[in-house]
């Protein structure tokens, strides 16, 4: 009788920039302080809000070949009645919690994920060749801009649309795993990230 191994990871997500940013920062295990995974990553195609209506009970059907598993959508666009992200990813881990137990965990990103894209401006003007003369940040505020007390974007998807602009770049999900590549994991402030990185510690210690 042949026996299949298990992978470590299933994460279900609800478009292809999370994908592609979650592929990204998952290529650089040490940096998130965990040991090399073995992960699978699919979207959801009805996007937040069919993640939001139906991804726990498709990640069940994962069981059989991950022993762990993410769900990972924006709190803007789920169509969610809940007043804040962490209403709804409560009400998502306690759906997940009936089948995968303390192995199964859903990440509400608030207010979408272009947020974690902001962990470094040098990491996106990298990224972009931001030919502008000056800091991206600087430019943003001089074109209406306003920032949060962690210094990222009120606006986070707008501000990326036009940092864009600017050298003439597509908004592209190879876009986002390439800025994934590059910033602080580490040192991330947004707190749906250091959540899903105590996660991941917790599961995958190095």
């Amino acid at each position: 009788m042949l026996f299949r191994s298990m992978k470590d990871l299933f994460i279900l997500a609800a478009d292809k920039n999370a994908e592609f940013a979650l592929k990204g920062a998952l290529a650089r295990p040490e940096a998130l302080g965990i040991r090399s995974i073995q992960f699978e990553i699919r979207t959801h195609p009805g996007r937040d809000g069919g993640t939001r209506k139906t991804g726990p009970e498709l990640l069940a059907l994962q069981q059989r070949q991950f022993t762990h598993s993410l769900l990972v959508l924006d709190f803007e666009g789920s169509g969610t009645e809940f007043d804040s992200a962490q209403m709804l990813e409560k009400q998502l881990n306690d759906r997940l919690h009936s089948r995968w137990k303390d192995a199964g965990k859903a990440i509400v990103i608030e207010p979408e994920l272009d947020v974690w894209m902001w962990g470094s401006d040098n990491a996106i003007e990298q990224t972009l060749d931001w030919p502008a003369g000056k800091s991206i940040r600087v430019w943003l505020q001089e074109h209406g801009f306003s920032f949060e007390a962690n210094d990222k974007p009120t606006r986070p998807k707008e501000a990326l649309e036009a940092a864009l602009k600017i050298p003439n770049l597509p908004r592209s999900s190879a876009l986002y795993e390439k800025i994934a590549g590059k910033i602080s994991l580490r040192k991330c402030t947004d707190e749906a990230f250091k959540r899903l990185r105590t996660q991941l510690v917790a599961w995958f210690p190095r």
